[in-house]
């Protein structure tokens, strides 16, 4: 009955201890307050982690210094948390405004993550009050084939190994977005090379993009669109292995 079963969602022991009634279940709709840009730099000063649910372009515009980032637009929004958080800890969100916030916060009660959000700021409010911002740069499929062949830049594929099989780009590297944040260390890249995140459309590859950049990565790529956009150009696609 074990056998073949999917990994296990990093936050699995927190929602079984509110099955089994060790943490409270949530009754009522979550409310995250307000956090204005002091409040939410002292919350990084004690290693509280900024969760930013805005649209993938947004936060590749300008975002939270070492911010992960799970669009709150996708239909597993919840679940995506979930793998990319870490099991414990105080989290503030990075939305677009308060309605944004408590939407987001209703779908994290559904896996148990509710309880340690702090509240949420607004890039308006971060940025009036003077702190860092730091950016995404999005590639498109056209810039990443010309990147390629001029400078062989990295690609790191972050989609499930059944889409990899379906097609992938060649000496592509492959490595599920939800298994990134325990398995970096065998990526086999340096900080300082650079890496083009890609998974299907363009969400999954933001997520993963924002880990490497919280894990100290410098020239990190999100090529907008993926895999879709990419098929849709006519770049060649391999089937074989491929990757490291």
């Amino acid at each position: 009955m074990l056998a073949d079963q999917p990994a296990r969602p990093a936050n699995m022991l927190n929602i079984v201890a509110i099955n089994q009634g060790a943490k409270p279940l949530t009754m009522q709709a979550p409310r995250p307050v307000p956090l204005d840009a002091r409040a939410a730099g002292a919350a990084l000063d004690r290693g509280a982690v900024a969760l930013d649910i805005r649209a993938p372009a947004d936060f590749g515009a300008s975002h939270l210094p070492e911010a992960l980032h799970v669009p709150a637009s996708s239909s597993e929004f919840e679940q995506r948390a979930g793998w990319m958080l870490p099991p414990e800890g105080e989290i503030f969100l990075v939305a677009e405004d308060e309605r944004a916030a408590q939407e987001a916060a209703f779908k994290l009660a559904f896996v148990g993550l509710d309880g340690r959000v702090s509240g949420f700021v607004t890039m308006h409010d971060w940025r009036a009050g003077g702190l860092a911002v730091s950016t995404l740069p999005q590639l498109s499929v056209e810039e990443l084939w010309e990147r390629r062949k001029s400078e062989g830049i990295g690609v790191l594929d972050v989609r499930e190994p059944s889409e990899w099989r379906e097609g992938h780009l060649e000496e592509a590297s492959l490595m599920s977005y939800r298994q990134l944040p325990a398995r970096l260390a065998e990526l086999g890249w340096s900080p300082d090379e650079p890496v083009a995140v890609i998974c299907a459309t363009g969400m999954r590859s933001s997520t993963a993009s924002s880990v490497l950049l919280r894990a100290g990565f410098r020239k990190v790529f999100n090529v907008t669109g993926g895999m879709r956009a990419w098929k849709q150009a006519g770049f060649p696609l391999t089937s074989t292995p491929g990757g490291r």
